[in-house]
């Protein structure tokens, strides 16, 4: 092998090298988060509890976490915890929402 035989083999193998490594770089797992969907649901569920007009949301904060829109916060009856599922539901389409709210009973709005 002459010197511009192996200048081209180790180009070649260089090459190969970086494709290779972006590929692996650019890849994402099934199970990674989709961070702008994520967002996009937690907006679209803020979005409805704050229009609905029978439901005050002001000590209601909504998150996802895997997947799942998570309501966090305090109500003022369990028909609150009963609305807020129901519309967080409806916006959340197929995914799951887990209560985590607390009923502070005699609070003021």
């Amino acid at each position: 092998m002459n010197i511009s035989q192996t200048t081209r083999i180790l180009a070649i193998c260089a090459y190969l090298g970086f494709a290779a490594y972006g590929m692996a770089g650019s890849a994402t797992r099934a199970d990674a988060p989709n961070v702008a969907a994520d967002e996009q649901l937690r907006q679209r569920v803020t979005a409805a509890l704050h229009s609905d007009p029978y439901f005050y949301d002001e000590h209601v904060s909504v998150s996802v976490e895997k997947g799942a829109v998570v309501l966090r916060g305090v109500v003022a009856s369990e028909w609150d915890i009963r609305d807020a599922l129901r519309i967080a539901g409806k916006a959340a389409g197929d995914k799951r929402v887990i209560d985590d709210l607390s009923i502070e009973q005699g609070g003021r709005r």
